[in-house]
């Protein structure tokens, strides 16, 4: 039982939130690989959040030649020759997303050649995770933010998630003075917090978009509201602003979504730069990475959540794991999935069950994927 194939697909694919006068139409790219044993069982994995063509064209065109006959299994062993093929000097980038795809898609094949879902084989310490439903987007004003978030209550939902910062440092030129942003950003949260109640939990994500000062003057403004977690406040993860940031806020902080090397995760943990590490599935290596960083939370009894959406790849490991914890039920990358896999399990209640089918227990759709592969790659914008 050897690969005998290694290929992507890049993706780019539209996606409307909202409705009526409001309904913001965008794209959201990714890039889906499929590894092929000789006895004809394929295993598909993903990334996103970065440029899908250029994932491809590592995955075609350097990894694929170096993985040919190898065992399936062996994931340690595939891991490791695709990181010195690919980070051999300690870079990330694309190299992580690359190497996150191929991973997802041998655990894949690992399910289904031993018969069992992959949250299994991670430990099975659940088998349903605890869901925050991403929502508020900038696009919504105040009232309809508000709307949005009552609307995702009566769903169910009693944890959710709302963009503040909102690409304020690439945007000063325009001018948007940042003092700008995050006094608009108060009045939103505080919006939220009043639609919803006190029995809501509200997490806020400003998706590295904030300098330390701006950061630490929404914190403080905000802190009255009852925030459940502030992810990636500032530029960089930047560790040194993390700490100070952290020090002055009783909000708990959390980043690691797009980090691509294990060290990053132990620097934050070091430093005590972050309550909570978030490292994503699809980004950040693999499970085979990740439950590596997740070894280091637990040792720093730091929690252990997902960020940075696709919450049917990242259930598995929060479900497979005992310090396992939030899973984003990001609403845009949801319906994304839902045009490119079948079988995706919907949460309940704010809960969403795993599956006990073999392997990830959703299965790409090839003939929709077919007629999605003919639309015109992103070309940089393909991150929603």
């Amino acid at each position: 039982m050897k690969i005998a194939s290694v290929r992507a697909t890049p993706l780019n694919l539209p996606v409307t939130m909202g409705s009526g006068a409001r309904a913001k139409s965008t794209s959201l790219s990714l890039c889906l690989v499929d590894v092929e044993l000789d006895d004809g069982r394929i295993g598909t994995g993903m990334t996103a959040i970065t440029e899908e063509e250029v994932v491809a064209s590592i995955v075609n065109d350097i990894a694929s030649h170096a993985l040919v006959g190898m065992d399936p299994l062996r994931h340690e062993q595939v891991w490791d020759k695709l990181y010195w093929l690919l980070t051999p000097r300690g870079q990330s980038g694309y190299a992580s997303h690359a190497i996150a795809a191929i991973d997802l898609a041998l655990w894949d094949l690992k399910g289904q050649i031993l018969g069992q879902p992959v949250w299994r084989l991670m430990g099975g310490a659940r088998s349903q995770v605890p869901v925050y439903a991403t929502f508020g987007f900038a696009f919504f004003d105040r009232d309809e933010l508000a709307a949005a978030a009552k609307a995702w209550v009566e769903r169910g939902f009693k944890r959710l998630k709302m963009t503040v910062g909102h690409h304020a440092l690439q945007r000063r030129d325009e001018p948007r003075p940042l003092a700008d942003v995050i006094a608009e950003d108060v009045k939103r949260i505080e919006a939220v917090r009043n639609a919803v109640g006190p029995d809501v939990q509200i997490f806020i994500d400003a998706n590295c978009s904030l300098d330390y000062f701006h950061a630490s003057a929404l914190a403080q403004r905000i802190e009255d509201f009852g925030i459940a977690f502030f992810e990636e406040p500032v530029s960089q993860n930047d560790i040194p602003n993390l700490v100070k940031l952290r020090g002055k806020t009783r909000i708990p902080l959390a980043a690691g979504q797009n980090e691509g090397l294990a060290s990053r995760f132990r620097d934050m943990l070091v430093a005590q730069a972050v309550d909570v590490v978030q490292p994503n599935a699809c980004i950040t290596g693999g499970y085979t990475q990740c439950l590596r960083i997740a070894g280091m939370a637990a040792a720093f009894n730091a929690q252990f959540a997902n960020g940075g959406a696709w919450p049917h790849h990242n259930m598995h490991l929060h479900a497979g794991l005992a310090n396992g914890s939030l899973v984003e039920y990001h609403s845009v990358a949801v319906e994304v999935c839902k045009q490119v896999f079948d079988d995706l399990p919907e949460p309940s209640q704010g809960m969403l069950a795993l599956p006990d089918v073999p392997g990830l227990g959703f299965r790409p759709n090839r003939e929709r994927i077919a007629d999605l592969a003919k639309r015109p790659g992103s070309r940089g914008v393909g991150k929603a």
